[in-house]
């Protein structure tokens, strides 16, 4: 019974967003943990001790989430098939690899049809101001995405619910929320969200690494991890840029460059030296990359869940 409670949830929530991606018409939350945050950000972030202020709403959301979750499995234990049902449901909530996908495929065929088509689409995936991005900086932006986001949004769940289970996946994405919504060094959030930016750093700095290593190996070109050690602590995050540079090694690309962020011109550092132009053929061997990364990692959680299972499982006598 072990078995099945550790891993079918795992198996069923990963097929359902495999099948369905986010599900828009049904109570999601995250878009919760959004409302607490804004809500607590605009009741915070005021006056002075902004940063020990934003520390405090970051750290006590994160432990909450966790508490929660934790209680709640143990409350519906007894109940077997009650609780594979909550974690196959929190585990489809927590990963976003199909919806992003989604979102690439329709950004490439957007801006195929207009530029205008393509900046509204490309803007429902990326921060950054769309209105005057050319063509090629469209692509760019939806392969830079699609990379940052199968460690964001796949990986790193996983990795945490294989250290934490499905309160660890939970919490999270509530550190991913918040570095998403307040993480940003402008003049508003760059004192209040600096603790829960420097948190999502510390829960992304094993899965980002992990993820260009399974890009790497899902590309069959090992040789391209000198490439990410290169140009992976370039880039200004000191996580974004290792599934950047490990999808900018195998498309033989270039990413980064100059972006506008809320008014703001941020210079991001090239990573990569080929220039040259995207076209579908680049989106549909990224996509193809980002699922076999996956389905690795999904192994790979399987692999490890089940071996601590044995482990605590061996019989005295042993």
């Amino acid at each position: 019974m072990d078995f099945v409670v550790t891993i079918i949830p795992l198996l069923i929530g990963w097929l359902l967003d495999l099948l369905f991606g986010d599900p828009i018409q049904l109570p999601h939350p995250i878009v919760w943990y959004g409302k607490a945050i804004s809500k607590l950000e605009h009741r915070f972030n005021c006056g002075s001790h902004r940063k020990i202020k934003g520390g405090f709403v970051a750290v006590g959301l994160i432990v909450t989430v966790f508490i929660a979750a934790s209680f709640i499995l143990k409350f519906i234990t007894p109940i077997k098939w009650l609780e594979i049902i909550v974690q196959s449901v929190a585990v489809f909530y927590c990963l976003a690899g199909t919806t992003l996908i989604r979102e690439v495929r329709m950004t490439f065929k957007a801006v195929d049809k207009s530029l205008d088509d393509g900046r509204r689409q490309v803007g429902r995936i990326v921060g950054r101001d769309t209105s005057n991005l050319s063509a090629q900086e469209i692509r760019t932006a939806a392969l830079e995405t699609l990379a940052e986001n199968l460690s964001d949004g796949v990986i790193a769940p996983l990795f945490w619910y294989t250290l934490l289970g499905v309160p660890g996946m939970l919490a999270y994405k509530m550190v991913n929320t918040l570095d998403s919504m307040i993480g940003y060094r402008n003049a508003r959030y760059r004192e209040f969200g600096c603790v829960a930016a420097h948190i999502d750093d510390i829960a992304n700095y094993i899965p980002a690494r992990l993820t260009a290593l399974l890009m790497i190996i899902a590309s069959g070109h090992i040789s391209l991890l000198g490439f990410v050690r290169k140009y992976g602590r370039q880039h200004a995050s000191p996580n974004s840029g290792y599934p950047e540079s490990a999808l900018a090694g195998i498309l033989n690309c270039r990413f980064g460059g100059p972006h506008d962020y809320f008014g703001e011109r941020v210079d991001k550092p090239y990573i990569g030296d080929t220039y040259r132009d995207f076209t579908t053929v680049d989106a549909t061997t990224a996509i193809r990359i980002n699922r076999s990364a996956e389905v690795l990692a999904v192994i790979l959680t399987i692999g490890i869940r089940y071996s601590v299972l044995l482990l605590t499982h061996i019989p005295a006598w042993l």
